[in-house]
Order: structure tokens, then sequence, then C-alpha cells
């Protein structure tokens, strides 16, 4: 999920990280585990408090002009960098150069960290501060980078001039370049217990009654659960949805875009064959699932979804591929007659 709810102060669990790595020292960070866990906001708060003119061991004030400029994205000692997909998203400013080839139609806005923008950062670091202690470069996240992109970034990552310092993102640090890792210092994000998740999420105004269930279907992620009450998703039509599936009815999936929807399936595939051989679902309750699949069955749907998976972002035919995939669902999901 892509998008980060709007908050200054750090969700619970992300409060002792951010002390914590305030009391560290070090000119690289990389901040890594599964996404929802609020890494992303964790580095923004990170960045803030490096930046910010009145800082406490709790972070940064929040008021001052520091931090006003991050929050209106305008600060010259912060260089973001991220696929232009998502600094549009967040709001971040594309570089001139990149911003007209968009405006102009020249190409799409890309998924991955151009090396464009990697040579720009590489430039920011060699200029003068704009005033304040540090100078800030927030990657995110940080396996979007190719080997291109990554080796531009490589020297200055392990000599930054001046006082540059450097967060790098990441949901799966296991697939950036070994040199990248080896220059950071590591911080892995906890796994927040259900409570302060609930809790937290009440406060963002997911109502009580939807909070558990899209905890649920998040995984246990409450960023990435936040991001599902932002899109409209109510506890009803998630319960809903795998019964629906294994009828045939593709309307239920109409919402989702093919990644969303091949994701949604690939939870409900992994909750029935936790089903099969006994053991408790994760992403439904068991009374929302149909029951009596055959494990062969749901293993080579299991199968079917990962390849489905590869092509997802790109489909021939958005709608064509929902129905192939709930046809697909359907056939799998039968218990044997």
């Amino acid at each position: 999920m892509s998008q980060v709810p709007p908050a200054h102060m750090p969700a619970p669990w992300l409060a002792p990280a951010l002390q914590g790595l305030l009391r560290q020292r070090g000119h690289a960070w990389l901040l890594s585990g599964p996404s929802g866990l609020g890494q992303y906001t964790l580095a923004l708060e990170l960045a803030r408090a490096w930046l910010c003119l009145q800082p406490s061991e709790a972070g940064a004030c929040g008021a001052c002009a520091s931090c006003r400029h991050i929050d209106l994205r305008t600060h010259a000692d912060l260089r973001v960098l991220m696929p232009e997909t998502q600094m549009l998203e967040k709001g971040w400013p594309l570089h001139e150069k990149a911003q007209k080839e968009i405006d102009d139609k020249d190409r799409k806005p890309s998924r991955e960290i151009r090396v464009d923008a990697a040579r720009d950062m590489v430039a920011f670091t060699q200029t003068t501060r704009s005033g304040g202690r540090n100078k800030v470069v927030l990657i995110y996240p940080a396996e979007r980078m190719n080997h291109i992109t990554a080796n531009t970034i490589l020297k200055t990552l392990e000599e930054p001039p001046g006082d540059t310092r450097f967060l790098l993102v990441s949901e799966a640090a296991h697939l950036l370049l070994p040199t990248l890792r080896s220059r950071c210092q590591t911080h892995h994000l906890t796994w927040p217990d259900a409570a302060p998740a609930l809790q937290w999420l009440s406060a963002q105004g997911v109502p009580a009654a939807d909070a558990q269930v899209l905890l649920d279907a998040a995984g246990g992620r409450p960023e990435d659960a936040w991001a599902l009450a932002q899109g409209g998703l109510k506890a009803s039509a998630w319960l809903a949805l795998p019964k629906a599936v294994a009828r045939g009815d593709a309307q239920v999936l109409q919402a989702w875009a093919p990644p969303q929807a091949v994701a949604v399936l690939q939870k409900i595939c992994h909750d029935c064959q936790m089903l099969a051989v006994g053991a408790a679902p994760r992403f439904f309750p068991t009374q929302a699932l149909p029951m009596g699949a055959p494990l062969a069955a749901l293993t080579q749907w299991s199968k079917d979804l990962m390849a489905s998976a590869k092509t997802a972002e790109h489909p021939f035919n958005a709608g064509l591929m929902l129905e192939a995939l709930v046809s697909q669902a359907r056939g799998a999901l039968q218990p044997p007659h």
C-alpha cells in the first residue's frame, strides 16, 4: 500500500524506534520491514527531527520554519528519491525536467527510481546547506532502484560530503545490492500488537466495526489497514468476498486494480489452504470462507496466482483478466463431488 496517514506524532509502536534512532550516530540508516508497519512514516519523522530547529528527545517540534517547509514539501536541505508515481501520490515535487516530460506526455511517470534523479541527488549533496544542521536524503522504497541507479549513489552513500545523512527505506531489503546494505546501519521495524494498532486506527477515524476486520485483512499491518479504510472498504464487503468469488461473482472485485485483485485472491487462497490442513486462517474468519476445497486444487491455484502477479501491473485487458481470475478461483474452491 502506498498511502500513509497524516500524522505529526508517530504511531505508538514507532515512537520508541524514533527516540532510539535519534540517540544513535551514523550517516546512513536502512529502515526495513514488511509493508504497512510505518517505515516511510518513521523515516520522514526522523528526517524532520534531524532538520528541526528546536528538536527534543521525542522528535521534531512540528512548529518551526524547518518543520513547516517539510510539511509543504519545500525544504531546501531535504531530498526525496522515490518512483515518480509515488512522488505524485505523496505530494512531493518532481524535478522540473521530469515534470515537463510527463506534462507533455513524452512518457508516463516512472515506477522505478530513475538514474537522473539519483544524479541530481548526488549534486544536491555537494551544495552548501541552506542554514540548518544537516542535509538529509530519503530514499523510498529503496528496492525500486535498479543496479545503475544504486551504483550511482554508492560512493556518495559511503563518503557523503559535509553533514549529509541518508535514510534508505525498504519493504524488501533483501532485494538491495549487498554493497548498499553494507554501508548502512539497519533498523528492523517490530510488528505492533493488536491493541495499540486498533487504538491507532480508531484515532485515524476508522470505525470500530471495521477496524479489527480491516486489520486482519491487512495481515496485522496498521498502515495497510488504514489505506483499505481510506479506499472505502467496509468490513461487510471484505467478509463477503471469499464466498462471492467461490460462486464466480466477478463484480465483487471490480473496484480493485488487477494487482490488488490478485493480492486479495492470494489471501483467500492462503486462508483456504490453512483450513485444508487444519490451521487457523489469517486474513478472514473461518465462517467467511468456503469450505471443502481440495488441497491439491488450492496448491495449483496458488501457483497460478503467483504467475498472474507477474503480469498484473500491465494486463493486456483488465476486464478479461479479472473474469479469468475469478473463473480460476471458482474452479479451485469447489468441493469434490
